[in-house]
């Protein structure tokens, strides 16, 4: 969850201070480390539980974190995250062994209905998502940042750290996102359930190589993010949408390599956790301070073992997908975690727990089998798969090692599973548990169906039956309602456009439901062009911007049909060119705008289009089309409601 007693470095000695602690804070670690403080002869497991919060009908993001925690004040588990549309929960930590995988997931679905129940107050509901389907750009604007001092802190520190005018989003997949946006905010569209390992200091390296090397075929198994702001993306569009949402990094005309905040690494580790710590602290300023009051120096000399608060929250600002951790056990002893951050939240509990067993045992089983992983492959060919699982999830294929290129579903199959099993077994996790867990995983790669390929296959059915808009709502209520069952995602059926009898789109804006994908011409077009264009595209309307996409003029066919039947002129002239005929300074709309204020204008300006602008930015276009659309939609409802009665 964070330290959440921090701030922003205000001044130049407040800096000097917080660093001065920080760099005790690695002499103490590095002290405990020489001399064998650490706790090694016990494995424990964790987790931690993100989640996003929704309106109970549309299933659009509530904004309702505070007054969710409001109503949960007896529940010391749950907290806030970065937006006002998620929830966070810790679950306890267990002995790696017997039934701690079972006993994990029956905590994990407890606590979910408890704070199900608790929303139900609230008119919402929880959804167990790496992105949210029907999450919009302007939910991530500042207002829907949880109002606590660290959030705001982290936020205006990374702004600080900008290079450019924004931050940007560039990803391709089925469809195309180039976004610009104003805060790093974006970061929230991400939920993830992050699985601790507990390991011992001599085990830490090769145990974090091993991780590295996993994360591929983990993400590939796991998958569960390839809608963006409905867009079809990545499998698990999570991995580069973290990284840019807080990428302050922008191009140059030289190559200076700088290293984004939110990384996989840059080689494997050789010796020691300290290599990454250190490599932390030179790579990336300190972003967060905090008064800091422990000496963690003296406290060694006491024989104490420190909390290391400096280091702590310097290492909860870089976001390694594999991560660190160093913490205090109850019985004092310091120890360290692997925290694997790359398996999303969802589909449902007991798919994260088969995600969480395959890595937990995969861990186990490699650390048998190699005892050094840096001899099988090449860190290079490890960062390579895990990019390539990030894009094409259980599809991706992969150089695995000595060499050898296998597909993901093979790779599960033949060796990343059965090597799981073994270190199952070898922490003595209980027969049905493993067997459990792992035909989950077994039964995806048979299918070729994870949580990603699921949503893809659904949201492209659903597009072609209804709007966009109301395609991501059936979307995420077919989600919730499957983790309702703990159903595993293998096991899913396509959704269908009458599963949510509820949709309502009056509150609807017009970017949710606006045509982005336009064909403009420029003023200085010949009208036989346009003619042409609007007669084989079989539109009605064409947009007229200049080269830098500013709108400046409207063609529609009404006016092409009048242009040919009286061969319009202009001063005596025969208009040949767009900018002879169009009409200059169309009514226009925002893209907030709802949609019934929408309709209202076109219908008492009986026009049948209004192109949205923004900044004075051509962005999209409506027309009496799309309202037809929405028209039919609802009125097929009512008559399935009427059947229904």
């Amino acid at each position: 969850m964070g330290e959440q007693r921090v701030s922003l470095v205000q001044d130049e000695q407040s800096m000097q201070q917080f660093v001065k602690k920080l760099l005790r804070d690695v002499q103490a670690l590095e002290h405990m480390l020489d001399n064998d403080w650490f706790e090694d002869d016990i494995v424990r497991i964790g987790a931690e539980q993100e989640m996003c919060l929704v309106h109970h009908k549309s299933f659009k993001p509530a904004t309702i974190a505070m007054e969710a925690l409001e109503e949960m004040k007896e529940y010391d588990w749950v907290e806030t995250e970065l937006a006002k549309f998620n929830l966070e929960t810790n679950l306890t930590p267990r002995t790696f062994t017997g039934d701690c995988l079972r006993q994990m997931e029956k905590e994990n679905s407890e606590k979910l209905d408890k704070i199900g129940k608790k929303l139900k107050k609230l008119k919402a509901k929880l959804v167990l998502t790496g992105i949210l389907p029907t999450l919009r750009k302007y939910d991530l604007e500042m207002h829907n940042l949880t109002p606590k001092k660290r959030y705001y802190a982290l936020m205006e520190s990374i702004n600080q750290q900008l290079i450019g005018n924004a931050y940007e989003l560039r990803l391709s997949g089925i469809d195309e996102l180039l976004l610009r946006h104003g805060s790093p905010l974006l970061e929230a569209c991400n939920t993830s359930f992050q699985v601790h390992l507990q390991v011992s200091p001599q085990e830490f390296a090769p145990m974090y190589n091993i991780s590295q090397a996993l994360a591929a075929p983990i993400i590939a198994a796991a998958a569960n993010s390839p809608i963006v702001f409905g867009k079809r993306l990545w499998h698990e569009s999570r991995i580069a949408l973290f990284q840019q949402a807080l990428d302050v990094r922008t191009t140059h005309e030289h190559m200076r390599q700088r290293s984004p905040r939110v990384n996989f690494g840059s080689d494997w580790l050789d010796k020691s956790i300290m290599e990454i710590y250190k490599e932390d602290i030179a790579r990336f300023r300190v972003l967060l301070s905090a008064d800091v009051e422990e000496d963690s120096i003296k406290l060694i000399q006491e024989g104490k073992a420190p909390k290391l608060r400096a280091l702590q929250v310097h290492n909860s600002t870089v976001y390694r997908w594999n991560r660190p951790c160093y913490g205090v056990s109850p019985n004092g002893k310091p120890h360290l975690r692997i925290e694997n951050r790359v398996i999303p939240a969802g589909p449902t509990a007991i798919d994260e727990m088969a995600n969480s067993a395959l890595w937990l045992g995969a861990m186990q089983g490699m650390r048998l089998r190699y005892p050094d992983v840096r001899e099988k492959m090449s860190w290079e060919d490890a960062r390579d798969n895990f990019i390539k699982a990030a894009k094409f999830g259980i599809d991706s294929r992969f150089t695995w090692f000595d060499d050898r290129k296998v597909t993901a579903n093979d790779l599960l199959l033949e060796e990343i599973i059965p090597m799981a099993r073994e270190g199952l077994k070898h922490r003595k996790v209980e027969d049905a548990d493993i067997d459990r867990y792992m035909g989950v995983i077994e039964e995806r790669a048979k299918h070729n169906m994870n949580g990603a390929r699921w949503q893809l296959r659904a949201y492209t059915k659903l597009t072609k039956e209804v709007t966009r808009d109301e395609a991501l709502c059936v979307l995420t209520s077919a989600i919730h309602e499957n983790q309702s069952k703990n159903k595993p995602v293998h096991e899913w059926k396509l959704p269908e456009a009458k599963d949510m009898p509820d949709y309502k789109p009056a509150k609807l804006m017009v970017d949710e439901f606006m045509e982005t994908d336009l064909f403009t011409v420029q003023k200085d077009d010949l009208i036989e062009l346009v003619a042409e264009l609007m007669d084989w595209r079989k539109i009605r309307y064409m947009p007229v911007e200049d080269s830098k996409g500013k709108l400046v003029g409207l063609i529609t066919s009404r006016l092409l049909l009048r242009h040919f039947t009286h061969q319009h002129k202009l001063n005596g002239k025969l208009a040949t060119c767009v900018k002879d005929i169009m009409i200059k300074d169309p009514m226009t709309v925002a893209p907030n705008t709802t949609i019934v204020q929408a309709m209202r204008t076109m219908r008492s300006n009986k026009i049948g289009c209004l192109p949205v602008v923004q900044n004075d930015e051509l962005i999209g276009i409506i027309t009496e089309m799309d309202f037809l659309r929405i028209s039919g939609r609802l009125m097929e409802r009512l008559e399935e409601e009427l059947e229904r009665e």
